[in-house]
């Protein structure tokens, strides 16, 4: 009998050995295949098991004993909340910068800008909650700014992450504000740049840095110090520009 129970305890520790759990922020969802391919080729032994959401319910599933090791976020007021409260074991550090752009299934006119959601022909605009996702408060701050969000803040359909977002956007809604980086999907890729989308001008909301940070489950655990580092380095920067990313 104790030789079984010793024999299960090994072999599930041998299954769960190598394998990593990263939590990422739902707009990196498009790039992490790629991501996570490139840094198999130098680590083939380490398995990458990727939880999406957005980055508040992310750090909430954090704070509350998530097995998490690595966060990947689309802020750094997240990271930088659970570096303050020791949940993480680093202060966080920028590894892109998100871009905001507006997007329609249908072709419109784009070249009067963002003032197109003023439009009577738009009466649904797919946003990301900014209760829980960064991509949300730019959306907000760049309708404010604009002086657009009272008088279109009536059509708004709420994504809980950024990604919900796009799914939004593509099959209920008339216009969506939803991370650049969606855009270079497969699955979106069919959509032109001034037919479909266009880039929100970035003066009107402030830099969407995306922090990351090694939380404690993941403290002296070498290949999550691996991963963390490859996503400092140049191949996994030079496949976030291809995803639309601004490297700081």
């Amino acid at each position: 009998m104790r030789f079984t129970i010793f024999l299960i305890l090994l072999l599930t520790t041998h299954a769960l050995a190598g394998t990593i759990r990263v939590a990422v922020a739902a707009n990196v969802s498009y790039a992490i295949e790629d991501l996570k391919q490139t840094f198999s080729k130098a680590h083939p032994e380490t398995k990458i098991q990727v939880i999406l959401g957005s980055s508040g319910k992310l750090t909430a599933q954090i704070k509350n004993g998530a097995p998490y090791q690595l966060f990947m976020s689309a802020n750094m007021t997240y990271p930088e909340a659970l570096y303050k409260q020791e949940i993480a074991v680093n202060k966080p550090v920028i590894y892109a910068e998100g871009t905001l752009a507006y997007f329609s299934v249908k072709p419109y006119d784009l070249s009067q800008g963002i003032g197109i959601v003023t439009e009577e022909s738009i009466k649904k605009i797919a946003v990301a909650n900014p209760k829980t996702a960064p991509y949300g408060i730019a959306t907000k701050e760049t309708l404010e700014n604009a002086g657009l969000y009272e008088k279109v803040k009536d059509k708004f359909i709420f994504g809980e992450s950024i990604s919900q977002t796009v799914s939004y956007a593509v099959t209920a809604a008339d216009l969506g504000f939803i991370a650049k980086s969606s855009l270079y999907s497969k699955q979106m890729q069919q959509y032109k740049e001034g037919k479909n989308w266009e880039e929100v001008d970035a003066k009107l909301y402030t830099p969407i840095a995306q922090g990351m940070v090694i939380l404690k489950k993941g403290q002296s655990n070498s290949e999550v110090k691996a991963f963390y580092d490859f996503m400092l380095g140049k191949e996994a920067k030079t496949i976030l520009k291809k995803f639309g990313y601004n490297i700081p």
